[in-house]
């Protein structure tokens, strides 16, 4: 048992492989959802690629997805109190969407 043991916060040591700890970049996420899942796509789009490439998909319960949800906008907030607002420039009226032009699809 550790020392923090008394009192009511609870410590979680987590294994973080070398591979894991890099991270992966993302420039966009697709949000989707069912009765019983969250789905969340993290998407590499870069100028000059073919087509954007599939990084990591997440899949949540909703339980989990609002508590996601929470934690990032609280985040956002202490970020913002310290350095500032964050800009977002020539924010589209749909949030999620690609940080520049998509190609037409054709049908």
């Amino acid at each position: 048992m550790n020392s923090d043991e008394g009192n009511n916060s609870q410590q979680m040591q987590i294994d973080i492989p070398a591979d894991v700890a890099q991270g992966v970049y993302s420039n966009l996420a697709v949000v989707s959802h069912s009765t019983a899942d969250f789905v969340v796509d993290f998407i590499r789009m870069l100028p000059g690629m073919p087509k954007p490439q599939l990084k990591s998909r997440i899949i949540l319960a909703p339980e989990h997805a609002k508590r996601l949800m929470l934690a990032l906008a609280d985040n956002v907030r202490k970020y913002e109190s310290t350095f500032g607002e964050i800009a977002l420039h020539d924010a589209p009226a749909q949030q999620g969407v690609a940080p520049f032009p998509l190609p037409k699809g054709k049908a």
